[in-house]
């Protein structure tokens, strides 16, 4: 899409994007997971769930992620924006740049932002200066504001900050103890 075709998009009204999901979307069983994607922490929770939780709780757990940027990372919020563009694309496409992002923190700065936003735009056959250009659009940047109130009246201070069904694990979460939460979760809503 040119960026001239996706700044009409944007002045247009749209519907709020849904949150990005993994596992079972109906599940009883909700993991919320408030991230911030320049987050060290995140980026260990995030490498957990791929390696332990998805493959153990996916056909039975619904992980919603939702967008804590935090004030002291350079690009965070820029990184969550460009992660509901790719959503908008493909939801798959927003979690896999989700989880590009957090597995190259170190390589990330501000000066390299746009390129490597840019290039990961390019190896997934989108137009990269709209990948750059929605980096301005006001409603990624709405929604990822809405996600991160959510998570202001929700107490969120750190991240990542994970509800399960309600219950919050926060910052550096042992794999024990989020899936002793999860199995009673599931125990309770049989």
């Amino acid at each position: 899409m040119k960026p001239a075709v996706a700044l009409l998009v944007w002045a247009m009204p749209m519907l709020a994007q849904k949150p990005s999901i993994e596992g079972l979307r109906d599940s009883p069983v909700q993991v919320v997971i408030y991230e911030d994607l320049q987050c060290p922490d995140c980026a260990a929770f995030a490498q957990m769930m791929d390696q332990q939780l998805l493959p153990r709780y996916a056909v039975k757990v619904a992980f919603v992620h939702r967008d804590f940027p935090l004030a002291k990372h350079a690009w965070a919020r820029r990184a969550a924006i460009a992660a509901r563009f790719f959503s908008d694309h493909k939801p798959e496409l927003g979690l896999e740049y989700r989880r590009f992002t957090m597995a190259n923190q170190a390589a990330t700065n501000e000066a390299n932002f746009n390129a490597r936003l840019a290039d990961f735009a390019k190896r997934h056959d989108i137009e990269p200066d709209a990948a750059v250009a929605a980096l301005s659009s006001p409603h990624y940047a709405e929604l990822v504001e809405q996600d991160y109130q959510d998570g202001v009246s929700r107490g969120v201070v750190h991240t990542p900050t994970v509800f399960v069904n309600g219950k919050p694990y926060i910052e550096t979460i042992p794999y024990e103890d989020i899936s002793k939460g999860i199995d009673e979760a599931l125990a309770q809503a049989h």
